[in-house]
């Protein structure tokens, strides 16, 4: 299927404090960003023109900058109402949120102290992730060569570029054997997440996650878990290891790209797509849509 480069699209973006057109927004090749990885950034969607949880996606902007040593020179709020401002000037309902800081072209080498930090924001349309005619029997998992790092060796809690570069790596080589994605094991051998979904596990009607100690603890894993409260589902988060695969009845992963999707076989086990998957995509689909104010 051939999709149109980014670079060529049409639109504007949020560069800074301006919005610029689309293809005036260009960084120079000497970026320190692009050299050192010194970048973090959001992925949030807009559902009927409003940006499902744009507060708390807006937060962990923020925190996952301060973890790099980066302080964004704008205020939470600024950020907040640019993305709204973007949203409304690309005319779209339903689309992805792409907030990004970066690290400049002032200072080239590892040390950044006098580089300033640049934001951007594109929005663009982007209906699934992953393939929707797969729902119904469950996307293909491979298990990654690639592990989730020691929180002691890099800052696994922020949303960081530099993070990413294995999660391309472990969904290339999936890609390559004829599954869709890939479960990370962390640097212990535990179950940790997808290259960019967290995952969920079914057994005897309770639910399983992994505890998100070096890797994001998602905005959409976060609602999942509400929404299985809700339900008085149980909901287990603890320490997984691969032997357990065998033992599990379904599976799913959530993520804002992916939003809630279930899972049909992870290596050699595969799991049906079941009712309580079912349910929580169901849910979440309701949840993140803009509240409606009664007609009078």
């Amino acid at each position: 299927m051939s999709v149109m480069p980014f670079d060529q699209r049409e639109g504007v973006i949020w560069f800074n404090g301006e919005l610029i057109p689309w293809a005036d927004a260009k960084i120079h090749v000497l970026t320190h960003a692009l050299h050192y990885a010194s970048a973090v950034f959001e992925g949030e969607r807009a559902y009927g023109g409003e940006i499902f949880k744009l507060a708390e996606h807006t937060q962990r902007l923020f925190d996952s900058a301060a973890m790099l040593d980066m302080k964004i020179p704008y205020k939470v709020a600024e950020i907040e109402e640019a993305c709204r401002e973007t949203l409304a000037r690309q005319g779209f309902a339903n689309a992805y949120v792409r907030p990004i800081a970066w690290r400049g072209s002032e200072m080239m080498g590892v040390s950044a102290q006098t580089t300033k930090i640049n934001v951007a924001i594109a929005i663009w349309q982007w209906p699934a992730y992953f393939d929707p005619a797969q729902l119904e029997t469950g996307i293909k998992l491979d298990i990654a060569e690639w592990r989730r790092p020691d929180p002691k060796t890099a800052p696994a809690l922020a949303k960081a570029v530099g993070l990413y570069m294995i999660c391309t790596l472990s969904k290339h080589a999936a890609e390559r054997k004829g599954f869709a994605d890939a479960l990370m094991l962390d640097w212990r051998g535990q179950i940790a997440e997808c290259t960019g979904a967290n995952i969920f596990f079914v057994k005897d009607g309770e639910l399983h996650t992994p505890v998100p100690d070096c890797f994001l603890d998602g905005i959409t894993r976060r609602t999942v878990i509400e929404l299985a409260r809700r339900r008085q589902i149980t909901v287990n988060e603890r320490v997984i290891w691969p032997e357990e695969l065998i033992g599990f009845e379904q599976c799913f992963i959530v993520g804002t790209a992916a939003e809630v999707t279930p899972v049909g076989q992870i290596g050699t086990y595969k799991f049906p797509v079941g009712d309580l998957a079912r349910t929580l995509r169901a849910d979440y689909l309701a949840e993140v849509q803009p509240t409606k104010v009664a007609a009078e």
